[in-house]
């Protein structure tokens, strides 16, 4: 039996008499048939035929220490409430004041940190609840990386704790990632 190096969904794989299917393959008209893009292997041992994918796609997730961007969307005195941007689909997120710096962490005041509407590069620290993961800022490549003023003018970095507007040049307070 000789098998493709590649097949694709729907496609019929050569078996002999009492191959069973395996992992990625399905009956079909009394066929075996794959269920995916892949890499078609047959276990003599077994008499199983399986495909196994030919590339591995990163979990859509947040996983514990992962780095993602977000955007703020609620602030209040002791924390921000972000949505994870994670391709199409968004996720709830909290950045406790306690987790906005590494250091001063009693200083801290979370709307001289964020804003809604800002973009910042964080940190996932916990799965959390069941409605949102907890993430971090405490660290120089994390914080905000984009925002708009609130005049709605878009700012640039100009220190570790300041943004300016571009074309008024007004000063606000954010948490100012480190650029990479």
């Amino acid at each position: 039996m000789s098998l493709p190096t590649t097949c694709l969904p729907g496609q019929p794989l050569p078996v002999s008499p009492g191959t069973i299917p395996g992992p990625g393959t399905y009956i079909s008209n009394s066929e075996i048939t794959s269920t995916l893009t892949g890499l078609p292997s047959y276990n003599a041992t077994t008499k199983t035929i399986s495909v196994s994918p030919a590339t591995t796609l990163p979990s859509p997730l947040p996983t514990i220490s992962s780095t993602v961007l977000a955007r703020v969307t609620r602030i209040n005195p002791r924390q921000a409430t972000v949505a994870i941007l994670s391709g199409s689909d968004t996720f709830q997120g909290v950045i406790r004041q306690q987790d906005i710096r590494a250091t001063e962490k009693d200083k801290v005041k979370v709307f001289e940190s964020f804003r809604p509407g800002d973009v910042v590069r964080a940190k996932v620290i916990s799965l959390g609840d069941l409605q949102n993961y907890y993430l971090t800022t405490a660290g120089n490549s994390l914080g905000v990386v984009m925002a708009v003023s609130e005049e709605g003018e878009e700012m640039v970095p100009v220190s570790w704790r300041e943004m300016r507007g571009m074309k008024t040049g007004k000063v606000e307070l954010r948490k100012v990632a480190k650029p990479i």
